[in-house]
């Protein structure tokens, strides 16, 4: 159902103009639940963080962070603080970019309530990235903007010279402790705020997914979809309380992240504990040490711990949840024999923001991902379009109150989004009951341990090396991680090959984009398999 984009609080209008045409949406019908119940006008900022305070809960625990506590009002007070910062000192309007970067801290996440209570457009961006990937987003996202940890700044600031559309930057510490200029900025600033009064389909968010084909892509979500996430997956499936205390391992640049660890919990008044960076030891002790009834992670994750459970007190655990990539029946059975909980699963993607097929308790068929949660419809289609018979693998298609818009790009959008259901590009099939089950990725999508990395990607760095002549990667099925990432590679000098230019290539990559993405395999090869008219056969490559 197609409806009015409206009036917009935003004066930069560059988000709302990079919307794809109208006819390209999803279909969001605004008369079905839950977006039936929210109003014209919102602000996600003011939605989870005034209106809870508000209502009495400005005293509860909001955050938790190494010996540190953070009340709901304590969040707000600092939100609103950034908030005036970046209007008053930064010269933010409705509308502008606002880069974040930074690991998971109280810092982050009240920055990022700070620019949506602005009128701001957040980008978060995973502290992993090297700059020329920050420089890649902040160019295609237009961001003029930034705050960033101090401890991140160095990567930053090398994406700040290729970007001259980025002129306004200020650092801070994990806790705002006056120690840089956004600290000390905050100091100063007023501790109240009068939010924009965004309309509800104003852009909040522009989230980048890595792609099998090159760069990384941009999704827009509106304060409407951040609102949205929260009534339909938390609440129905998952059953948040306003008892709980979550944590988990994605960042909250991950869309994952963002309503694991900020989303969900601030729509009932729970909790959270935010870590910089997980090991499995170091999950298994968060989850001891605070009392943690909620964790979300990926399965690697959880096949990891397994093997450790037994060594930590993990009673105060009720809940927990899997996603980034397929859910393993052993890993699920392994965990569950381990702890006595039973994974819940799910699938989402960046571009429909959150999950929107699961299961949780009595509802969990092992093995299967689950069903179409409140509020989505799911069905598997044949390449045509049209539904297929239960049992039948299929390309799975997705609608409900959240969906695909890609930024200033019709092409893709016109790829992933058929006759208003999105096409997420797996490979599933549905049973007689509606349970889904996985079958494969329907591109090159690389997906290792959780994260979604780009094959291309890899390729375009490895070819910078002087003694790389061509190369493909792909991703190879390994136990631990799911998949991969492997490179199968030519060199201008075959002789040249073994271990130590392995390494090399390795370190090589790593230092240029995210080390996450770094090929744990490289096997050297005389020549890539090629069709006819010249182009390469990843298939054969994984047969290898």
């Amino acid at each position: 159902m197609a409806e009015s984009l409206g009036r917009s609080a935003h004066l930069d209008s560059f988000a709302r103009d990079g919307l794809p045409p109208r006819e390209l949406w999803p279909v969001m019908d605004p008369a079905l639940p839950p977006l039936c119940d929210y109003p014209d006008d919102l602000n996600i900022g003011t939605v989870l963080l005034d209106e809870t305070v508000t209502a009495g809960r400005g005293e509860r625990t909001a955050v938790l962070y190494r010996d540190r506590v953070w009340s709901y009002a304590d969040l707000l007070d600092r939100a609103n603080r950034i908030a005036n910062v970046l209007t008053r000192r930064m010269g933010l309007v409705p509308g502008n970019r606002v880069l974040l970067r930074g690991p998971n801290t109280p810092m982050l996440l009240a920055a990022w309530f700070a620019v949506v209570k602005a009128g701001g457009v957040c980008v978060a961006t995973m502290p992993l990235l090297r700059g020329r990937e920050l420089a890649y987003i902040a160019a295609k996202a237009q961001v003029s903007h930034a705050l960033c940890d101090i401890r991140f700044a160095e990567e930053l600031e090398a994406a700040r010279a290729e970007t001259p559309g980025l002129v306004h930057l200020m650092h801070f510490s994990a806790l705002g402790e006056e120690s840089e200029s956004l600290d000390r900025a905050m100091a100063e600033a007023p501790s109240s705020h009068a939010d924009v009064a965004t309309s509800a389909l104003d852009v909040a968010l522009i989230a980048f997914t890595s792609g099998t084909t090159g760069p990384a892509k941009a999704t827009m979500h509106v304060h409407r979809d951040l609102l949205a996430v929260c009534d339909c997956f938390p609440r129905h499936v998952a059953g948040v309380r306003e008892d709980d205390r979550f944590c988990g391992s994605p960042p909250l640049a991950f869309t994952f992240g963002l309503g694991a660890l900020a989303l969900f919990p601030l729509r009932v008044g729970a909790s959270v504990v935010l870590v910089e960076s997980f090991t499995p030891e170091t999950m298994l002790k968060t989850i001891q040490d605070y009392r943690v009834t909620g964790l979300y992670t990926a399965p690697t994750a959880y096949r990891a711990m397994a093997a450790l459970a037994l060594d930590w007190d993990l009673t105060s655990l009720r809940m927990c949840v899997s996603a980034g990539e397929h859910l393993p029946l052993a890993t699920s059975n392994l965990w569950h024999r381990m702890t006595g909980i039973r994974i819940i699963d799910g699938i989402g993607s960046t571009e429909l923001l959150h999950i929107f097929i699961s299961a949780a308790g009595d509802d969990i068929r092992p093995g299967s991902t689950g069903r179409a949660i409140f509020g989505y419809e799911a069905r598997i289609v044949d390449a045509a379009g049209q539904p297929v018979p239960p049992g039948t693998p299929g390309r799975l298609a997705v609608r409900g109150p959240t969906g695909c818009r890609y930024l200033n790009d019709p092409e893709r959008q016109r790829k992933y989004v058929d006759d208003g259901w999105n096409l997420t590009g797996d490979v599933y099939t549905m049973d007689e009951d509606g349970y889904f089950w996985y079958q494969a990725r329907s591109d090159d999508m690389i997906v290792s341990a959780g994260y979604n990395i780009s094959g291309p990607e890899v390729e375009g760095v490895l070819m910078e090396h002087p003694k790389v002549l061509e190369c493909a990667v792909v991703g190879l099925a390994d136990e631990e991680r799911g998949q991969v990432v492997s490179a199968f590679v030519v060199l201008k000098d075959p002789s040249d090959g073994g271990e130590a230019l392995i390494q090399d290539l390795q370190s090589f990559v790593k230092n240029r984009i995210a080390p996450y993405k770094y090929p744990r395999r490289v096997k050297f090869v005389h020549s890539l398999p090629r069709t006819p008219t010249g182009k390469l056969q990843r298939f054969a490559l994984r047969d290898l």
